[in-house]
């Protein structure tokens, strides 16, 4: 196995991941002006969002393993070509809001490609390297910000033009045509300069089989683990920009970028925690991302408002609290590095229990976890509605990640105790004898 080779497979794999991700969750930033000039509901727009998603999920097992049969380069390839031709009908269209779900639908296809690249690079990375190689690969979550930051600035000065003889149109329609053409020249170029992977497929192994690892708890947890840093990262990238303009009243351009802000760090942080599960485990690093979440989630949770109470005096207004943009913003960034790191540790339990099956296992993992952003945009609506409190979009959250934390702890307290019986009964001895002296 060439470095050279194995170079050439991650750099193209990640760009094309950064790109599918881009247009992945392009309705994000998509959606606003697209609910202005159709008139849609919030919960048609999180609809338009979360059926993207929700096709980003569902293929991720059954694409991990015909990646792991054929090869990443094949599956990838066809992929970006795939991805490509609902982009360029979302820009030329005459559209209705059932043709925007079956086309964002349709789009959502360019979320599976992060399981096709976990099998890919795996198989190209001798284990030691594997946390860091995947953690680069895995920082292609980047993308999510592609839109963010080059969306609104496009969208807004396109309005009325057309380019490249009406190929590419102006407005919101710009962004899926250019990301088109994007998809097609990268296919080409991960068709072209990267290398045949035919040596690193599994034809031999029956289909079967390679489901066999389905059946451990373990790697329901693993994707339990990951619904939180992945599928809640998915969540809030397309749900923060409407959440600044609602509760901030900030302007579609701010939102996107204090939006981005969030998703760097989820992103680029992921190598660092490729590296860091690495040299230290991946246990400590989960220890580390759920606590942190859990204590940042708290703060975000907590609604807008004050105590009274009645006093001899009168009503006494105490404890008031308000999350202006910059605390909340800083609270979101942390939560978005603790997310970038978790999904690493998450990942590099992967090769490591299951060498054979990463395909499988890892495609199971990212379709379970990125459910999560399909499910949680819907229920951060209905929450909202429920409670009327724009704050339970975190409260939810936070159950989810305290409920994580909870069963990670129990699982390896039970592992430690499987492994020492009787440690507890000597630390209980040795006190007694250390008070009784």
């Amino acid at each position: 196995m060439k470095m050279k080779d194995s170079g050439r497979v991650l750099t193209l794999s990640t760009f094309a991941f950064t790109l599918m991700f881009a247009v992945w969750l392009m309705f994000g930033v998509l959606g606003i002006p697209i609910q202005e000039e159709f008139g849609l509901s919030d919960s048609q727009l999180a609809w338009l969002s979360a059926v993207a998603i929700l096709n980003g999920s569902i293929w991720r097992l059954f694409l991990g393993i015909l990646a792991d049969r054929i090869g990443g380069k094949r599956v990838t390839v066809a992929m970006l070509f795939i991805t490509a031709i609902p982009s360029y009908l979302l820009a030329h269209m005459e559209l209705s809001y059932n043709w925007l779900l079956i086309l964002a639908f349709l789009i959502g296809i360019a979320g599976n490609l992060f399981s096709v690249g976990i099998a890919w690079n795996s198989h190209w990375f001798e284990r030691k390297h594997q946390g860091f190689a995947l953690g680069v690969f895995g920082a292609g979550n980047i993308g999510a910000s592609l839109t963010k930051f080059i969306g609104p600035a496009l969208i807004a000065g396109t309005v009325g033009g057309s380019y490249l003889g009406g190929i590419i149109p102006g407005g919101w329609r710009f962004v899926p045509a250019l990301y088109s053409i994007l998809l097609v020249i990268t296919a080409i170029a991960t068709m072209l300069l990267t290398p045949s992977d035919s040596a690193n497929v599994q034809m031999a192994r029956p289909l079967k089989e390679m489901f066999i690892p389905l059946r451990y708890v373990q790697v329901w947890r693993f994707s339990f683990y990951y619904f939180i840093v992945f599928g809640a990262y998915v969540a809030l990238a397309s749900w923060m920009p409407k959440y600044y303009v609602s509760v901030y009243g900030l302007e579609l351009r701010d939102a996107a970028l204090l939006t981005a802000l969030f998703i760097f760090p989820a992103s680029l942080l992921r190598p660092v925690g490729g590296q860091l599960s690495d040299r230290i485990g991946a246990r400590r690093l989960m220890y580390a991302t759920f606590i942190t979440m859990v204590l940042a989630l708290l703060l975000l949770a907590a609604p807008f408002g004050y105590i009274v109470l009645n006093t001899p005096s009168g009503p006494k207004e105490v404890l008031p609290y308000h999350l202006g943009v910059v605390p909340f913003t800083g609270l979101l960034f942390i939560v978005g590095c603790s997310m970038g790191i978790g999904k690493a540790a998450v990942y590099k339990h992967i090769p490591e229990y299951f060498p054979k099956d990463i395909g499988a296992v890892g495609g199971l993992v990212g379709t379970l976890g990125a459910l999560g952003g399909f499910f949680l945009p819907p229920l951060f609506v209905i929450v909202g509605h429920w409670t009327g409190l724009p704050q339970s979009t975190f409260v939810v959250l936070f159950l989810l990640t305290l409920t994580a934390l909870i069963w990670m702890h129990f699982v390896i307290m039970k592992l430690l105790h499987e492994a020492s019986p009787n440690l507890e009964h000597q630390i209980d001895f040795q006190d007694s004898n250390r008070n009784g002296a």
